[in-house]
């Protein structure tokens, strides 16, 4: 679980959420779009952070009328396994299926594709490549042999080399999947977005 998981204190009650939402809403709305990567037709990987998932508890709360202290600490349980630990990135990978065509199509395909996310750190033969590691918990519940999910919580744990390495860039991230041949050669991130992802690598 990552060093700095939100608590009780973090999330606000609901009329003061609800005095804040509108401005908190688009902030987190400007952070994740630097935070959001499309690789290919379909994939989508959202970096997560204490920001992005405060948004996800406060906006459950306020959806389900959870008000008390169980309920509540229930979905920080939930979405504090979210949360990177310091030197590793967490996202969420979504595949961007919009038809029941689609789902027939590609939800077989492609499992797997929550180990097939990889960030290349650098360039040429000393680059460092960073494979995802699905969530365990989430996994078990996701993951078929057959057909695979549309929504999948990965890792990307980094060692202090490749951390350093990070913060010079570039940094590509690929989709290497078999069944995806639009994943490579992928997607480069924008100085602005490893700036976001920096600040998780360090634990803030």
């Amino acid at each position: 679980m990552t060093a700095n998981p939100l608590t009780l204190d973090d999330i606000a009650d609901q009329r003061a959420y609800e005095r804040e939402r509108d401005e908190f809403r688009s902030a987190v709305i400007a952070a994740k779009k630097l935070r959001r990567i499309t690789v290919g037709p379909v994939v989508t990987l959202t970096f997560e952070s204490r920001m992005t998932m405060r948004f996800q508890v406060q906006e459950m709360a306020r959806a389900e009328k959870l008000t008390t202290d169980e309920q509540i600490q229930h979905e920080l349980d939930v979405y504090n396994r979210l949360l990177p630990s310091t030197g590793e990135l967490s996202a969420t990978l979504f595949l961007e299926l919009r038809s029941e065509a689609e789902l027939r199509n590609w939800l077989p395909k492609l499992v797997g594709i929550e180990r097939s996310a990889v960030l290349q750190i650098g360039e040429g033969p000393g680059a460092h490549l960073v494979q995802s590691v699905p969530e365990e918990e989430h996994e078990s519940q996701l993951t078929r042999p057959d057909t695979t999910s549309a929504v999948h919580y990965v890792r990307f744990p980094l060692t202090p080399t490749e951390v350093a390495a990070f913060e010079a860039g570039p940094v590509t991230l690929i989709i290497n999947h078999s069944q995806y041949p639009d994943g490579r050669p992928g997607v480069k991130m924008s100085d602005a977005t490893r700036a976001q992802l920096q600040q998780d690598l360090a634990g803030q």
